[in-house]
């Protein structure tokens, strides 16, 4: 089928779908609204809401604190289990808890404190802001902790053009004194995303471990976590795994590390025998040990249905559909967009590139907010001009894409931006 800029083509491509009928299982209750933010806040699925109906009614209602027996305690391994199968790990590698900013704390300064002879960490500087803060601070909790006395500090490597994992460099910072190697796989606002095995093996090499975080990842693009043999991994579940807003997320532990690291934040639901009431912590065997604190039941029960679904759908279906309407969204951009200004900030090449794209523009954010305000589209916005643009292909249209793009084109020929406030807000 021949590219055509006509609606026609898109609602052709539409027709043609596979997966078109996964979008019917989500609660679209303002059909003419066009939604590409699923990489930060996954549609709401239709299942879910009826799953916490029966939580909050019966679970929590009839069966109160007996509930705990019959169906919650083991939930973060059954919600894991199954993001597992996602993210090709084993059933007792992933497991569901807290955030990930604390999941990222936990994992970093275990793996720190297993290496008191190495005292560095390498990562990148498109990393998410959140991770290197977290990682700043695991250098101040395993400080004092090394056999010559040395710091642990952070090596940021730059990325050459703001876009592209700066992979070669990185094989160069990675050294004798590296002990953790922590990435996004996907990055946040550019969509490029690494290939897992070669940094991997260039970790490994060096006798580092590595970290990722797969937030930008899990849900959209295909992740061999034991394939490409990577050590420790977390991610959020509220993107593109549909699981709402504030979501607990998840972290994964490759099954020979799982007896080697401890948790640094030991809590009761890491305890090896949680009712004995023992005064002296004494860590679960196998993942559970990396729990802390009680899982949140009302949150937690609500990621299943948007993982179900996924499975459902099968991640080589969902990358096969994501690459083609990113494939087309830039073909858009080529002949729309880039006359009137438009960069493309994300990754030409398909296979380093995530399910977002990224658009940047001299006047980005007053043209985000025109379309928002406007063109009834929902995209989000990275700083400095980055108006990221998230496919979700079990619910993304190729009319929406269509859509959006032209309505771009409309706000910045007839100048509608003009009208928009170059003052940011806090949610952006």
């Amino acid at each position: 089928m021949k590219f055509s800029l006509d609606i026609a083509y898109a609602r052709q491509l539409d027709q043609q779908d596979e997966l078109a009928s996964f979008r019917q299982r989500f609660v679209v209750s303002a059909p003419g609204l066009i939604y590409l933010d699923g990489n930060s806040l996954g549609r709401l699925p239709v299942a879910a809401r009826e799953r916490l109906e029966t939580v909050i009614n019966h679970e929590w209602g009839d069966r109160l604190i007996r509930s705990w027996n019959e169906a919650w305690f083991t939930l973060p391994e059954q919600v894991g289990g199954k993001i597992a199968r996602l993210l090709g790990a084993e059933s007792d590698e992933i497991i569901v808890a807290d955030s990930t900013s604390v999941n990222l704390f936990k994992l970093a300064l275990s793996a720190m404190y297993a290496q008191p002879d190495r005292y560095k960490i390498v990562t990148d500087n498109l990393n998410f802001p959140s991770d290197l803060y977290i990682l700043q601070g695991v250098c101040k909790a395993a400080n004092g902790r090394f056999h010559d006395g040395r710091s642990p500090y952070i090596q940021i490597v730059p990325s050459a053009d703001g876009i592209h994992g700066p992979t070669d460099a990185l094989a160069e910072a990675i050294d004798e004194n590296t002990a953790l190697v922590s990435l996004s796989h996907t990055a946040f606002k550019s969509g490029y995303t690494y290939d897992m095995a070669a940094i991997n093996e260039l970790a490994h090499r060096a006798g580092a471990i590595t970290l990722w975080d797969l937030s930008h990842s899990a849900g959209s693009v295909p992740v061999d976590l034991n394939g490409a043999n990577a050590d420790l991994a977390v991610g959020c579940t509220y993107k593109y795994l549909n699981g709402g807003p504030g979501a607990p997320a998840f972290l994964y532990v490759r099954r020979d590390w799982q007896e080697k690291l401890n948790n640094p934040i030991s809590g009761w639901m890491g305890q090896r025998n949680l009712f004995d009431f023992g005064l002296d912590y004494k860590p679960a065997s196998g993942l559970r040990r990396f729990l802390t604190g009680t899982p949140p039941v009302l949150s937690l029960a609500a990621i299943e249905s948007g993982v179900d679904l996924l499975l459902e759908a099968g991640m080589d279906r969902l990358r096969e559909k994501s690459a083609r309407q990113s494939d087309y969204l830039i073909q858009l951009w080529q002949e729309l967009l880039a006359p009137v200004g438009f960069r493309l900030n994300s990754p030409r090449n398909l296979e380093q590139r995530g399910s977002h794209i990224s658009l940047g523009h001299s006047a980005g954010w007053q043209i985000n907010q025109a379309l928002i305000q406007e063109m009834n589209v929902l995209p989000d916005f990275r700083k400095p001009d980055n108006i990221r643009l998230g496919i979700a292909p079990l619910y993304t249209t190729f009319e929406d894409v269509w859509t959006a793009v032209n309505r771009l084109h409309a706000i910045v020929v007839q100048k509608r931006y003009e009208n928009y406030s170059l003052a940011s807000s806090h949610i952006t």
